[in-house]
């Protein structure tokens, strides 16, 4: 009555679907998994910069020698020494306790 082969190929299209009906099903599953993973890693590396936790006051000193010629309205600039930045300061980072609730500010 039936064909095999057209029954060999309707099992094969059932297989199939059921193997991506369970993949799309899984893939909440495969997306929590790995943030979990992600999240262990960053948690094994340990404390992270944390901004607000962070004081910085510092004076910046930037000198460069340039000089800049205009002939023919195109303007011509040309650097006659690198530029030096000097940074001087201080910089704190607080340190991190556990019972300090660093955002509530």
């Amino acid at each position: 009555m039936f064909k095999r082969k057209g029954q060999s190929t309707l099992e094969y299209a059932l297989i199939i679907a059921v193997v991506v009906a369970g993949l799309l099903l899984m893939q909440h599953y495969v997306r929590r998994g790995y943030a979990g993973r992600l999240k262990g890693a960053s948690d094994d590396m340990g404390e992270q910069f944390d901004p607000s936790a962070y004081t910085g006051n510092f004076n910046i000193t930037q000198s460069s020698q340039t000089r800049q010629s205009v002939h023919s309205r195109v303007t011509r600039t040309e650097h006659l020494a690198d530029q030096q930045n000097i940074r001087t300061g201080q910089e704190n980072v607080a340190a991190w306790q556990e019972d300090q609730d660093l955002y509530s500010r």
